[in-house]
């Protein structure tokens, strides 16, 4: 409970100008915040040991801001920026990759590095501009009359790409000090791989740039080698998988209705701090709306080019949201049904070995990769789930103490 006479103790927390805002969080966090200049005083006077009650006096003395920095404390409790009362602070999740320091990597965030990127990624542009030949087609997958082997070396191409494209965003942030984590996570019905950095909102702008183009760069300048060894050896099974692979990679960034590397880039350049969420709550707003239910606007008091670029993004957001989750039960969730149950079909009354396997593959690598997806899922949506479920429950528990 927050007094006026309450000490607390914070934890280590970095500091970044925005404009007229400074960005307070964790180096080692995932949360984030935006205030005021008297924010970040009474941030520095708590940490000093100042009383709640003091903070309030001597900002209002130094600032002339009446703020109620008791409510202000308790905003930071729920942002993790506190330590527990009586004992050390919580843990942050661990790092992917402790062992990788700063040290290590601090050459990716080099200009000649990066100069050097871009030319093999124009080279690259250039033999395919120049030698058309060079280029791939969808007949290259198809390498082998072996589906088998023709799928095996898919999927191995596909996770090398992945892994080189996770580990250039760690990499580089790794390089600024923001520690990162590799996990798996949802992007609507797609299962993806991402790299969480959020410590990187601390770092300056061309650091924070670097961080969101490093996956994006990695995939051209695979694509780029690729095509350059074809011209030198011709065509190769693995260059053409390497060459397609990392285009589809690249191509799929570009979906910036979902959370993709070209997604923090334009919030970045944007000046947004949470574009999709406060897309999505402009969006549910227009809807209330339109069902003639009070609703106020979520951008109210935001900066003009702000509302600009939310009501824009917000248009994209549910225009690429709703094309994205129609292909996936116009196409995809029926071509899946089929392919299960063609399997289980063969399964059911096998007759030949060799198609038994090959359905119970099937059936495998499907149930695998569902059960991946659900708790991805779950990971990130299950607390909101739990405190949706649990609202209904102590309101009815309210409604029977009130009668």
């Amino acid at each position: 409970m927050v007094g006026d006479a309450s000490v607390v103790r914070l934890r280590d927390l970095a500091f970044r100008q925005d404009g007229s805002q400074w960005i307070v969080g964790r180096p080692d966090g995932d949360a984030f915040v935006a205030v005021p200049y008297e924010g970040v005083r009474a941030i520095g006077l708590l940490s000093a040991g100042a009383t709640v009650e003091e903070t309030e006096r001597r900002l209002r003395a130094e600032t002339g801001a009446d703020l109620d920095v008791r409510g202000f404390v308790r905003a930071l409790g729920e942002l993790g920026f506190l330590e527990e009362p009586g004992g050390p602070a919580a843990p942050a999740a661990p790092p992917t990759f402790p062992w990788l320091r700063p040290g290590h990597v601090r050459w990716t965030l080099h200009p000649l590095v990066h100069l050097l990127v871009a030319g093999l990624i124009a080279a690259g542009v250039a033999t395919a501009v120049t030698r058309r030949e060079t280029l791939p087609g969808w007949r290259d997958l198809l390498w082998s009359e072996r589906g088998t082997l023709v799928l095996a070396s898919q999927i191995a191409v596909g996770w090398i790409l992945i892994f080189l494209h996770e580990m250039a965003h760690l990499s580089t942030a790794r390089a600024a000090g923001v520690p990162g984590r590799i996990r798996l996570g949802t992007r609507l019905q797609f299962l993806a791989v991402q790299t969480e950095v959020s410590g990187v909102w601390l770092a300056g702008r061309r650091v924070r740039l670097t961080v969101y183009l490093a996956g994006m760069a990695t995939d051209a300048a695979a694509c780029s080698a690729a095509l350059l060894l074809t011209a030198v050896l011709g065509h190769r099974p693995v260059l053409s998988l390497v060459a397609l692979t990392s285009l589809g990679m690249l191509a799929t960034q570009f979906l910036m209705f979902m959370r993709t590397d070209v997604y923090f880039l334009l919030q970045d350049l944007s000046g947004c701090r949470n574009m999709y969420g406060d897309a999505s709550a402009y969006a549910r707003h227009l809807a209330l709306r339109v069902l003639r239910r009070p609703s106020p606007d979520p951008l109210t008091g935001l900066p003009r080019r702000e509302r600009r670029a939310l009501r824009t993004y917000a248009v994209l957001l549910v225009a690429g949201t709703a094309a994205c989750l129609g292909v996936a039960f116009a196409v995809t969730v029926p071509a899946t049904l089929t392919l299960l149950g063609r399997a289980v079909d063969v399964l059911a009354a096998p007759a030949d070995p060799l198609a038994g396997l090959d359905a119970a593959a099937v059936l495998l690598s499907a149930v695998a990769f569902q059960v991946l997806w659900a708790r991805a899922w779950w990971r990130r949506h299950g607390p909101r789930v739990r405190r949706a479920l649990r609202r209904p429950r102590r309101e009815r528990v309210a409604d029977q103490d009130r009668a």
